[in-house]
């Protein structure tokens, strides 16, 4: 008869379950792994975005304001580098910029490719910004 510990079960049933606890904390570092290298991919472009953006509606809300007045060009080739400035990769016609005497509107579109080494996307922009009020 084996022997029985305090709990009532045998002393060897325990000996079955080894290795469980250890190929589960490998399953959640593999996972926590991967989420950490799509974060490292996809959170710059996301970033840099949220910054172009904020860029942009500071442009177009001053576009009118200030001596001497800036023409569509001045304010596109404003825009374009400050995209430059942010490893946007655009060229200089994809901005575009519609101004009259008293708006301004600057809208561009573009993507940026990822690459995850087994499954590639893009991740698209359309960043649009004016100066009407609200």
């Amino acid at each position: 008869m084996a022997t029985v510990a305090k709990t009532g079960r045998p002393l060897g049933s325990r000996a079955r379950q080894r290795g469980g606890s250890k190929l589960n904390m490998l399953f959640v570092v593999v996972i926590l792994g991967a989420a950490a290298f799509v974060a490292l991919k996809v959170v710059p472009p996301e970033f840099a975005n949220y910054q172009f953006q904020d860029s942009i509606e500071s442009e177009s809300r001053f576009a009118l304001t200030g001596y001497p007045k800036r023409s569509q060009e001045d304010i596109q080739n404003e825009v374009y580098k400050k995209a430059q400035e942010l490893g946007i990769q655009v060229k200089p016609e994809d901005v575009h910029v519609v101004m009259d005497a008293t708006t301004c509107t600057i809208s561009l579109d573009y993507s940026v490719p990822i690459d995850l080494q087994v499954y590639q996307f893009a991740l698209q922009f359309h960043d649009h910004a004016d100066n009407h009020t609200i």
